[in-house]
């Protein structure tokens, strides 16, 4: 429960700061998992780019916003998702098919729904961006 908190105000955190206009956001506490989400926003031009600071705590991150990013959540519990199922999940949670990105955790690693798709690997689902 408090990982799961913590996921919803990393993304709340980055939503937020992207409404008010603000051009930066920090987030606590770091992880792998929100560098590698970071890492496939970025990817898409979601985000320009963030900087991990090693505190010699639990870590920080300075992401740089660029005012593209509508919304961004996290999907608790993280649901499987088989590659039949995909179609479903971007219906329910995407405004429009070309338009945004799931973002899922898979055998092969952390990717969006579209390079599961081209791999052929499903997973688990971690969130979503647009």
């Amino acid at each position: 429960k408090q990982w799961y908190q913590r996921r919803v105000a990393i993304t709340a955190g980055i939503y937020n700061a992207e409404k008010r206009g603000k051009r930066q956001v920090l987030i606590r506490p770091s992880s792998k998992v929100i560098v590698k989400f970071l890492t496939v926003m970025m990817k898409h031009g979601y985000i320009d780019e963030f900087e991990v600071v090693d505190d010699h705590r639990a870590g920080k991150i300075v992401v740089m916003l660029n005012g593209r990013l509508n919304k961004c959540g996290v999907i608790s519990p993280r649901f499987d998702v088989c590659i039949s199922d995909i179609e479903k999940w971007t219906t329910n949670l995407l405004p429009s098919r070309q338009f945004g990105k799931l973002v899922l955790t898979t055998s092969s690693g952390i990717m969006d729904h579209e390079e599961a798709r081209r791999k052929h690997t499903g997973g688990k689902i971690l969130g979503f961006f647009y």
